[in-house]
């Protein structure tokens, strides 16, 4: 039944359209983006970029113009990038490469995406157009390329479907969010700033900008408001930063972090909990709002562990069948001969690895697979797996491994059988069966999914740094000057980024492939012939790109690189010191990584390695099992616990 239409109704629309019409009052948003301080000063800010961008391009074709006036514009420009930062990255992630892109092109595969291939994303902007400025043989047209490429991208900040979210408080506390996660990762370790002379300037520049947008926000939503405590701690820490010599590698990265952006980083979940935020953007699923630290493990998640299992919430299950998949874990009878088992490649002693040998075993014996053994451990935060990233589920992993012929040469089906031959497994497995609705019988999912349980909780243990930012103990003057090279001049933090260390940056949705020039001996005469990614999607951005692991537990996982080609920290150190495969005089077209030399003293690798060693973290020994389970097929219960070879 239609609604009645009030008799003063109509009149009253009549009076609102004549208001709408003198004063330019708006009805339908009237604290929007357009009327509210805070969405104005968005527009603002905008509307900066625009003219800075354009200035730029005047700048270009200007004949009296050199290089240094063009940086002077460029250096300008950025600081008005900066000062709309916090809403640029939030509000579209892939427009600001065009803005501020730190690679020509990108391939990598957001987590939205894992169904999908990556595809092309080109970068523009302001850093690539001070690199190419760099460039001796730099053409005017080129560099107006990338200028033209950010200007035409602002309109997508203008649209409707990305001013909405600008309409409400609550999307500003997720945008804030991610700017504290960049403050730790990308904004003061020259990830995306060429002139490391102006990163420390460009920070301070950008905190200052951004306390007078939380002023406008106060004032635009009073009903949820920044909190006081919140306001005073970002005030200390701008006073920390405004006190920091402007020198990139003299920046306490370490006090920055702890003291000021971790205890942010609290109370800003905390308002995000109180005001009960719903965030509207695709950036925010992977972050958990309930952590309230960056270095908490749970900070977010990159992989499901658990499985078939991942509703299952009973510890008492969830234990005994991590029980199950540990004694799977070392059972040969996954493998077509019933001889290898996980552990015949991943070791738990070590770390999850294999630190004997440069590449592990393969199938046939006498042979040897094409690339090392990664570890398991924190492999949950990683987004795409195996070295090239051509999987993204653990449990397709463990599917792929047990059944290549020349890792552990099984066959789905009879693994299948094989385990279920074994009562005591079939009895855990049909148990627990009830706790995976989707399924009405056993099948390879649940023992791939077991498997998965057991090695995944060994992701989330601590280390020393870790209980040092958190505030739980001290860290040495060494650490701490290790941790600060780590974070500029040794340029480790523009690839593996806080908390995890790998590849994954904020807002964790993706994982990042870099070309390095790994070589194919320790002697640098040539290249490695592994091509990585390209393998996987051909394109020539990908030749010899492999996905960035973790630093984490280094000391326990030698031997390092995809092909275990370094023995030692000492070794890969002095490869990133000298600029990788083409500061060792290796042809390297598409290295992403800087081939100059960092020109570390003696000193700083030291204290470079003993930061590292310091992301050690406390995993507890792995028991082996003391016997395998006993099957009703008699050839069977000869395998041997861990396997043969």
């Amino acid at each position: 039944m239609k609604k009645r239409v009030s008799p003063f109704f109509v009149p009253f629309l009549v009076v609102i359209s004549l208001l709408i019409f003198i004063t330019g009052f708006t009805l339908i948003h009237p604290t929007g983006p357009v009327d509210s301080v805070y969405g104005k000063k968005y527009l603002q800010s905008i509307g900066e970029l625009e003219k800075g961008l354009k200035s730029i391009r005047s700048a270009i074709f200007d004949p009296g113009s050199d290089k240094k006036s063009l940086k002077e514009a460029l250096h300008s420009c950025r600081t008005k990038l900066k000062a709309a930062d916090i809403w640029l990255r939030y509000l579209d992630q892939n427009t600001y490469k065009l803005l501020n892109g730190p690679l020509p092109v990108e391939w990598e595969t957001e987590v939205f995406e894992k169904t999908e291939k990556p595809y092309r994303r080109p970068g523009a902007g302001l850093s690539l157009a001070e690199q190419f400025l760099d460039d001796k043989n730099y053409s005017k047209d080129s560099l107006d390329k990338l200028i033209s490429s950010a200007i035409h991208a602002l309109p997508v900040y203008l649209a409707d479907t990305t001013l909405k979210p600008l309409e409400t408080a609550d999307h500003f506390f997720f945008a804030n969010r991610l700017f504290l996660l960049n403050l730790s990762t990308i904004y003061n370790t020259g990830f995306e700033c060429p002139d490391t002379s102006a990163i420390i300037p460009e920070l301070k520049e950008m905190m200052r900008d951004v306390k007078l947008i939380y002023a406008d926000f106060n004032e635009s939503f009073p009903d949820k408001k920044i909190d006081n405590e919140y306001l005073i701690a970002y005030d200390a820490s701008l006073t920390f930063v405004s006190a920091q010599s402007d020198h990139f590698s003299a920046f306490n990265h370490f006090l920055f972090i702890r003291d000021y952006l971790n205890p942010l980083y609290a109370l800003n979940q905390k308002m995000i909990n109180r005001y009960n935020a719903q965030w509207t953007s695709v950036n925010d699923f992977t972050l958990s709002s309930e952590c309230y630290s960056i270095f908490d493990k749970g900070l977010y998640r990159g992989q499901n562990y658990k499985g078939v299992y991942i509703s299952v919430t009973d510890e008492k299950a969830l234990a005994e069948l991590a029980e199950i998949g540990k004694q799977l874990f070392y059972d040969p009878i996954l493998s077509g001969n019933n001889k290898r088992s996980c552990v015949s490649c991943h070791k738990p002693e070590q770390l999850f690895t294999d630190t004997a040998l440069a590449t592990s075993k393969q199938f046939e014996e006498g042979k040897f697979l094409p690339r090392n053994t990664p570890t398991l451990v924190n492999v949950v935060f990683q987004h795409l797996l195996m070295l090239d990233g051509r999987l993204t589920t653990l449990q397709k992993q463990a599917k792929a491994v047990t059944t290549n012929p020349i890792e552990m040469g099984g066959d789905e089906k009879d693994i299948l059988e094989k385990v279920l031959s074994c009562p005591a497994y079939k009895k855990v497995f049909t148990k627990y069966l009830k706790l995976t609705p989707l399924y009405s019988e056993v099948s390879i999912d649940h023992i791939l999914s077991a498997i998965t349980l057991f090695y995944g909780q060994f992701s989330f243990y601590y280390s020393p740094f870790d209980d040092a930012m958190n505030k739980k103990a001290a860290f040495g003057p060494e650490l701490v000057h290790g941790f600060n090279l780590f974070m500029s001049k040794a340029q480790c933090a523009t690839c593996h980024y806080l908390p995890q260390f790998n590849g994954v940056k904020p807002p964790y949705i993706g994982s990042e492939f870099e070309v390095i020039g790994v070589p194919g001996d320790s002697s640098f005469k040539s290249l490695s012939s592994d091509m990585g990614r390209f393998a996987i999607y051909p394109s020539e951005e990908m030749k010899h790109a492999f996905r960035t692991n973790t630093v984490r537990n280094s000391q326990y996982t030698k031997p390092y690189m995809y092909n275990g080609v370094f023995k030692t920290l000492d070794q890969v150190i002095d490869f990133y010191n000298t600029g990788g495969g083409r500061g060792k005089g290796m042809q390297v077209e598409n290295q992403t990584l800087s081939s100059d030399s960092l020109k570390l003293t003696s000193d700083e690798k030291k204290s470079l390695i003993a930061f590292i060693q310091s992301l050690n973290e406390k995993i507890p020994p792995v028991t082996p099992p003391s016997e395998l389970p006993r099957s009703s097929h008699k050839t069977l219960n000869e395998r041997k616990v861990g396997g043969a070879y």
